[in-house]
Parts: structure tokens; C-alpha cells; sequence
């Protein structure tokens, strides 16, 4: 069952207020990197249930009239095209996206800065493309030994050959489409020229996890940890704050191995660091919102059995290394759980062991599990999905939704039309049908009114589903997991 354990208009203010203060902080210039998602924070509005995945930018929103933004992207990334993982798009097309849905905030996107520039010849097409459509774009280059070889890094042979970046609101928030863009790269260099220029500039990190004030080890932390384990991430005490002010507070290891430089490069740019530490570099209020504990260790801890499933599969589909999943399984010992504790994977399992064939199960907010099967006229997605809107609607289980007057045009489309083999309907398929049956059929009606009560659900199948049935179930906002299986022994699976 939804448990809200988060207060999202809290958040929303006193981050505002916090970031308010950043910029008072530094006389009224501050270079703000934002890392994480700005847009569709999904991993945030599990863990900390009530967080909506807009947050941030509409945070950002309340103070759009001091705000602009500077999306940075590695040239480097044009070259490879690099692809977002949870969106399927390049790092280039991503910068476009990311610039609409600003505009649609209302937020003021100032320029692009291509990081690392070596006259990649995709690179120079793309700066000629942005050009084109009306936006600034800057060059930014690599340095040699950055960051560690600092009277060069800070100097006119190090940020000195960066264009500078034409700024003209209080807060600067530098974000990108991914890891690697060179995001605090951009911030440094921008405070180096804003000083020779006798402007009093500052930086600081807006990071959602790990959450510094809540314990090294709890589910929500643990949790980021799940969700970092391609990058290998680790939680840990901030050895520099604690030395410094005698309070325990949590940083993960990249930004603790990096403060060093980072404490030199300030001095050397500023004649004194503003930080001791980088939790003191840190805006986040996200800790100071949790106001059901025990609701958002709940859900961190289901997010990181879902983690599990999700990387063994993609280990399964040759796109994540067996490290990850023991990563994970470590992770899970350190919470105190195990991937026997998502009752919903247990119920699709057995369901598969019964019938001889794949299965799913879907979880309702009143802790019925409702299980489908594979038949010839639907996929057990489908299947799980009828019965579970059945149930919602407290439609008995003899009454029919579908009409065959409709599934059998439909079948007959797919398979003597279109060139598939499979009849049995896709997810997408059997909305559709219902939607047509809800206009003479009054079950059909109400059974298609409860899909919204979906969100938030646990579904879990028993075997890999097809790209159709998972996009379904991420617009319906469900939970997926899968276990790492495949329907059939092809090679290829679309």
C-alpha cells in the first residue's frame, strides 16, 4: 500500500529559501551544479514517496526570475553518440529536450558548452545546428592533468583558454544530459574568469543522495547505492566535515576523493576556499522533508530489490557486468533484505510453476495479488491486467470484458495484415479493445475508469517482457520487475 512519507510543498520551499541563501552568501552570483534528473526524478519519488518527479525543476521554478540555465554536453559524447539509458535518445537529441521542457517551466536557457572540445568533427556539425536554431554555444577544453595539476588548471593555459559565458542573472544552474558532461568543470571555469572580470562569483552542489543528515546506512542511502552500482558509488562518513565541525554527515566517495583539489582550486582561484567540506558545497533539503520514517525505509528497500531484478536482467541481455549484481546483493545484506521479500515475484513464480508458462502478478494498493496467465487469446500481461481492473471495479470473475466481436479483428489484423505469429494481444491491444467494448458495455466502462488506481502497483513477470508490455506498464506508473528469463530460446529478442 501508497504510504506518503514525504512533504513535497515543504520541500519545494525550503530548498527555494536554501538556494535563496547560497546566492546571498557570494554577493549575489552563484553557480549552482545540479546533478541527477531534473525532469522525471522517478527514483526519487520511490524512495521517498510524496517526492513528485518534477520537484526540482519546479523548485527551480519559484525563483525562475533570478534563475538561467547552461546545459553542458561532452563533445566527446556527440562524437560516440552516446545514448541515455532510460530514454533511448543521444546526449545531443537530449540537450534539445531538455531546452524545450525548460521553456515550458519558463525557465531561461542562456547557452550550450561543449566540454572537452577537439574539433570533433560531429561536434563542429553540432554547434552549427544549435547556431542555427538560435542558441549560444560555448567551447570549453581539455586541460592536461585536470584536476590535479593546479597552477596549470588555474591559469591562462588552463580555465584562461575556456570561453567565457555570457551570464546575466543571480543564479547559474549548470546541468547536462548525463554523467561525464563536465558540469562542475564549467562552474570552476566560469568563477575563474568571473574573478579576473572583479566579480564575486560562488558554486555550489544541488544533489538529491545520498541524503547528508540521515545515517550512513539507511534504506534511502542504501538505496542510492543500488542505484549507482554501475558506477560503483559508496556511501561514506565526510571525514573533512566531521574533522571540521565534529558532526557526522553523509557524502559518497567521488566528491570526498575530489575536495582536496577542489579546496585548492577555490584558494587558488579565490584566496580562500568558502568550504571545509563537501557537504558544506551541498544545498539539499530533501532530509528535512521525510516525515513518515518508517514509510520511506519501506519503499527504499523495495527499490532496492527492484534494482536487483532489473540488473539481473540486464546482465541477462548482455548489458551490465555479474559486478553489479553482486554490488547489490551486498547492498541487500547491509538493509537486512532479500529478493524473496517482494511478494509479488514470489506469486508470479509460482503462478509460472502451475501453468507451465510465463506469468505475471500484479500487486494492488489493498495487498490483493492478482496473477495472469499465458493464453491463446492473451499475453499474461494482459491477462494479469483485465483480472486486476476485475478485481478493482468488483467485477465477478465469469464476466467477460473483452467481446470476441472485438479481439478476433484485431487477431486477424496481426497476424494475416501485419506478419506477426503470436495472436495473443499485447498490452496496448487490449486497452484499445476495452475502450471499444466501454462503449456498449457498461463492466468494460468501469473496469477502464480504475486504471488510474494502477499507479504505484508492484508487477512482477516471470519472464523478460516484450518492449509493448513494459512501456504500457511504465505509463500506467506500476513498479516493474522481471525475472531474467526469456519466453523462448531466440537469439534475437525485439
Amino acid at each position: 500500500m501508497f504510504k506518503v512519507g514525504f512533504d513535497n510543498e515543504a520541500y519545494l520551499k525550503t530548498q527555494s529559501e536554501k538556494i535563496r541563501e547560497r546566492i546571498s552568501k557570494f554577493g549575489g552570483k552563484l553557480y549552482l551544479e545540479f546533478g541527477g534528473k531534473l525532469f522525471d526524478d522517478h527514483h526519487a519519488s520511490r524512495v521517498l514517496p510524496g517526492f513528485a518527479p518534477d520537484s526540482k525543476i519546479r523548485m527551480l521554478e519559484k525563483i525562475k526570475d533570478k534563475a538561467e540555465v547552461i546545459i553542458a554536453i561532452n563533445a566527446g559524447d556527440i562524437e560516440k553518440n552516446k545514448v541515455r539509458g532510460d530514454l533511448g535518445i543521444t546526449y545531443d537529441q537530449d540537450v534539445l529536450r531538455l531546452i524545450d521542457a525548460f521553456r515550458g517551466y519558463g525557465l531561461y536557457v542562456s547557452s550550450v558548452v561543449l566540454t572537452r572540445w577537439q574539433e570533433q568533427p560531429s561536434a563542429v556539425a553540432y554547434q552549427k545546428k544549435l547556431e542555427t536554431l538560435g542558441l549560444k554555444v560555448y567551447r570549453h577544453y581539455p586541460i592536461a592533468g585536470y584536476p590535479s595539476n593546479i597552477p596549470l588548471v588555474v591559469s591562462d593555459d588552463g580555465y584562461g583558454k575556456n570561453e567565457f559565458v555570457e551570464t546575466t542573472r543571480e543564479l547559474v544552474v549548470v546541468t547536462a544530459p548525463g554523467p561525464g558532461s563536465g558540469k562542475m568543470a564549467v562552474c570552476l571555469s566560469q568563477i575563474y574568469h568571473e574573478n579576473k572580470r572583479g566579480v564575486k562569483a560562488g558554486y555550489a552542489k544541488f544533489e538529491t543522495f545520498p541524503i547528508w543528515n540521515i545515517p550512513l546506512k539507511h534504506p534511502v542511502n542504501l538505496a542510492y547505492e543500488a542505484a549507482t552500482a554501475d558506477l560503483n558509488d559508496v556511501n561514506m562518513i565526510d571525514p573533512f566535515h566531521l574533522e571540521a565541525y565534529g558532526q557526522t554527515t553523509i557524502n559518497y566517495n567521488r566528491d570526498v576523493e575530489i575536495f582536496p583539489v577542489l579546496n585548492a582550486l577555490f584558494t587558488r582561484i579565490l584566496g580562500e576556499s568558502p568550504y571545509k567540506s563537501p557537504t558544506d558545497m551541498g544545498v539539499n533539503m530533501a532530509g528535512n522533508c521525510i516525515i513518515d520514517d518508517a514509510a520511506v525505509c519501506e519503499a527504499a528497500n523495495a527499490e532496492i530489490i527492484r534494482r536487483y531484478y532489473n540488473t539481473l536482467c540486464q546482465v541477462r541481455k548482455g548489458n551490465a557486468e555479474k559486478d553489479q549484481v553482486y554490488k547489490l546483493e551486498l547492498v541487500m545484506e547491509q538493509a537486512h533484505i532479500s529478493a524473496t521479500d517482494r511478494k509479488v515475484a514470489v506469486a508470479a513464480v509460482a503462478k509460472a510453476e502451475e501453468t507451465n508458462g510465463p506469468a505475471v502478478a500484479i500487486e494492488l494498493a489493498d495487498g490483493a495479488i492478482i496473477t495472469g496467465k499465458t493464453s491463446s487469446l492473451l499475453g499474461a500481461s494482459s491477462a494479469a491486467l483485465l483480472d486486476a481492473l476485475k478485481h478493482l471495479a468488483k467485477i465477478p470473475d465469469e464476466v467477460r470484458l473483452l467481446s470476441p466481436m472485438v479481439i478476433e479483428p484485431i487477431q486477424s489484423l496481426k497476424t494475416k495484415q501485419l506478419g506477426h505469429k503470436n495472436p495473443r494481444l499485447h498490452m496496448d491491444e487490449v486497452l484499445v479493445a476495452l475502450s471499444v467494448c466501454a462503449l456498449t458495455d457498461y463492466n468494460a466502462k468501469i473496469a477502464l475508469e480504475k486504471l488510474p488506481e494502477l499507479r504505484h502497483c508492484e508487477v512482477h513477470s516471470s519472464v523478460i517482457l516484450s518492449q509493448v508490455d513494459v512501456g504500457v506498464f511504465r505509463r500506467l506508473g506500476v513498479n516493474l520487475t522481471s525475472e531474467p528469463n526469456y519466453q523462448t530460446s531466440k537469439l534475437y529478442h525485439g
